[in-house]
């Protein structure tokens, strides 16, 4: 028996026991008991479920509900550890910048290259996806009559890029791997000015949106970690001797200025500085780290097996933390406007897979799997960046709901759209076999 199985195997008792738990408890009307046994019952059955093989592609949603459902339970005691609160700002960009560089992994500089080999696919599911999300976000915003700064969450997370989820759920569905991935990786560097503009236009009138510090922000979680895992893949694969020195030439210039910044020269040079000075300064230390990881990680990346293997899984354990913490710092403003957020965050997610795909297929002509992929592509956000721009704004509790809603309802309703799709294009293809004449028919009719 393998250690794989024997974690299924446990995680469904587990699973079995919190359900015996919930059974007991809600016949004693005793939440001591009803309360852990459905955290034991979600999360055992998250870790259970890859033993059958029809449910492993559902492991991520199942494990993205079980923190929300922990996160609904015991809130306050999820998210403060003896006195410190591991929502703090810089907790958090921390593990976004690990989750974005772990995504960022999945890129390559040839990704890029390929962007020119198909640039009107792309240009379409990018133009979609920063112009559906966005306005279909506002629509909802001025149907529901939600606090302006769950409002403001909204027109957030429409504004972001497309996340690792959709790239996920593009390659269960069998659509088109190599678009989804280009869409995935323009739009993530177009987000650096889209979002914060986006938030700025739509949202500027409800809260103080303040546009350059945003842009800074979104540079420092989104474009720096995504930069370092793009300087990684040139350092494996195209650097020349001498263009691998420069790299470790400034990558030691990067760490020398961290050691001055960490021995008292932040205070020598910008502690009297004006507030706008020190973001940059802040921005500047972001890039020196950046480049000293990028070396750090292409060297661990020769010597230790396995490493790469390793990044999806921190990516997804990133989107985790931030749907359960989310969930938990608002889990009071949640419960206040939780049925109706839950609603409009799935008509936000579906009107994006509608949409996406009706515009691509109807009205740019797209083929089927392309018009699939943008479909994935538009209704799925990246939930970690709006949570961590959520958390730089300190309004993590209120502006960081929609995203902690929209996650595991997006990952949910996409693992169903991409497991259907799947299945149908199984059921295609075996009907083709078994009658051959009907498919050569079908192929002479398009002709």
């Amino acid at each position: 028996m393998t250690m794989t199985t024997v974690i299924h195997k446990t995680g469904l008792g587990v699973s079995i026991a919190g359900a015996a738990l919930v059974a007991v408890g809600a016949l004693m009307h005793s939440p001591a008991l009803w309360q852990p046994g459905l955290v034991m019952f979600t999360a055992g059955f998250a870790a259970g479920a890859g033993y059958w093989p029809g449910l492993r592609s559902y492991q991520f949603t199942l494990w993205i509900i079980a923190g929300f459902v922990a996160a609904m339970t015991w809130s306050t005691d999820l998210i403060v550890w003896g006195g410190f609160n591991i929502t703090h700002k810089w907790i958090v960009f921390l593990v976004i910048q690990a989750t974005m560089f772990s995504m960022g992994t999945k890129l390559t500089i040839q990704d890029f290259i390929d962007v020119a080999k198909m640039p009107w696919a792309v240009f379409i599911g990018t133009f979609c996806h920063f112009v559906i999300m966005p306005l279909l976000g506002l629509t909802i915003t001025l149907v529901f009559n939600f606090p302006p700064e769950v409002a403001v969450g909204i027109l957030l997370i429409g504004a972001c890029p497309s996340g690792l989820s959709s790239t996920v759920m593009v390659y269960i569905a069998n659509a088109n791997l190599a678009l989804a991935v280009s869409i995935a990786a323009v739009s993530t560097l177009a987000a650096t000015v889209m979002t914060p503009l986006w938030v700025n236009l739509l949202a500027g009138s409800m809260i103080d949106i303040q546009l350059t510090a945003m842009v800074m922000d979104v540079v420092k979680i989104v474009l720096i970690p995504i930069g370092a895992a793009i300087l990684h893949d040139y350092l494996k694969t195209y650097a020349s001797i001498r263009g691998r020195r420069i790299v470790q030439g400034l990558a030691g210039l990067g760490a020398l200025w961290l050691l001055y910044m960490s021995a008292g020269g932040w205070n020598t040079l910008f502690a009297s500085a004006g507030a706008e000075a020190q973001m940059y300064a802040v921005v500047v230390n972001f890039v020196a780290g950046g480049l000293v990881w990028a070396l750090f990680y292409n060297w661990l990346y020769g010597r230790v097996e396995g490493i790469k293997k390793i990044m999806p899984t921190i990516s997804m354990i990133g989107i985790i933390f931030f749907t359960t913490t989310a969930a938990a710092a608002g889990r009071d403003n949640l419960v206040q406007v939780g049925f109706l957020l839950c609603f409009a965050m799935l008509m936000h997610n579906l009107g994006g897979f509608l949409i996406g795909y009706l515009m691509s297929r109807w009205i740019f002509r797209m083929d089927v799997q392309s018009a699939r992929t943008v479909a994935f592509e538009v209704g799925l956000q990246n939930g970690g960046m709006a949570s961590g721009l959520a958390a730089a704004m300190g309004k993590l509790a209120t502006v960081g709901l929609a995203s902690a809603v929209m996650t595991p309802l997006g990952n949910v309703s996409g693992s169903l759209l991409a497991n259907y799709w799947r299945k149908k294009d199984a059921r295609q293809a075996q009907a083709a076999a078994n009658n051959p004449a009907q498919t050569v028919s079908e192929h002479l009719s398009k002709g």
